[in-house]
């Protein structure tokens, strides 16, 4: 099964009890998920390959560590997997940055796919899936699946709020991918909405609710 990493560090989860609130504005809430995105980011990435090299100081030459030969990619799942992407490029600003673009049937409730746009070597990267919500799972599993026709075998996902159900669907569909979440939830409502949860993270993320 996938590997499912609960980053319960102490200002990420301060930062997500603000974010939650129903009464947080549109500023506050885009701000918070930023920065979640920048700490949650060490965790995710904290066992990347490394490679030594050698360098010179001012005082000496030494060798000194670098990020090895898989280079990595931020791929958002559009439209709310766009807010954590600004805080992991802060992170590692020599990412590339890909789009799939995922909508929700709200009769279904199944992931619809309309756009995806990734680099040309993404198959030879470590790639990071962001989206602030895993609820039923169903649109972060059509995400990897598109990656994985198109090589890519090094992937992890990264999500602020799980549902247990969105967790199993991943793990029982892409046991390779490693999950990383800022809070595991209680289940989903009879809309598929993340109990507690936070609402709608792309209307909150922009604005348009």
């Amino acid at each position: 099964m996938a590997q499912l990493f609960i980053i319960n560090h102490p200002l990420v989860q301060h930062k997500l009890g603000i974010m939650r609130q129903k009464e947080t504005s549109t500023q506050d809430f885009r701000r918070l998920l930023k920065e979640i995105a920048l700490l949650m980011g060490y965790e995710v990435t904290k066992d990347l390959p490394v490679e030594n090299y050698e360098i010179e100081t001012p005082i000496c030459k030494t060798t000194a560590q670098r990020i090895g030969e898989k280079k990595m990619t931020i791929v958002p799942i559009l439209r709310a997997g766009l807010g954590l992407v600004d805080g992991l490029m802060e992170l590692i600003p020599g990412a590339k940055v890909g789009h799939i673009g995922l909508y929700r049937d709200e009769k279904t409730h199944k992931p619809v796919p309309y756009y995806c746009k990734l680099p040309k070597d993404i198959d030879q990267r470590t790639v990071l899936v962001t989206d602030p919500m895993l609820a039923t799972g169903g649109s972060a599993c059509d995400a990897i699946d598109l990656l994985k026709q198109r090589g890519c075998k090094h992937i992890r996902l990264m999500c602020l709020v799980a549902a247990p159900e969105g967790v199993r669907k991943v793990q029982e569909t892409h046991p390779d991918v490693k999950i990383y979440v800022a809070a595991l939830d209680q289940c989903l409502n009879e809309n598929a909405y993340i109990v507690p949860g936070l609402g709608d993270a792309g209307d909150r993320i922009f604005g348009t609710k």
